[in-house]
């Protein structure tokens, strides 16, 4: 099997948008937590959620009438920027190595939460 290497044009353009989207949702994120009166744990847990069914809809939508830009500057970019599974995986630790037993409900909230709510997402998107 041949691999056709991307055209470095089009590599940098795509790079470009991931980064600008990128760039937007690491921005939102960062305003969201400052705002929202939640402990971090629990502001990461949200951002995630409504990442998940953000993705969810884009998806689908993108899928039906969208542009692989479209797809990598909002999905990829600012949804990915947006969202973060670094500071859910630092918080899950946290939380286990000092005894809570909140990562429990943390981490199943994340990820079956996650799952149901970009499932829904995806059927309200129209797929």
């Amino acid at each position: 099997m041949t691999v056709t290497p991307t055209p470095t044009s089009r590599l940098l353009r795509n790079a470009a948008l991931v980064f600008a989207g990128g760039t937007v949702g690491a921005g939102l994120r960062f305003t969201v937590t400052s705002l929202v009166p939640l402990d971090a744990v629990w502001t990461t847990l949200v951002i995630n959620l409504v990442g998940a069914f953000a993705l969810g809809v884009l998806t689908a939508i993108a899928l039906r009438r969208g542009t692989e830009q479209l797809r990598l500057l909002l999905g990829s970019g600012l949804l990915g920027g947006f969202t973060t599974y670094s500071s859910f995986a630092f918080d899950v630790s946290t939380l286990a190595a000092y005894g809570e037993l909140t990562w429990i409900v943390v981490a199943m909230t994340s990820l079956f939460g996650g799952f149901v709510l970009s499932a829904l997402g995806w059927r309200l998107g129209g797929a």
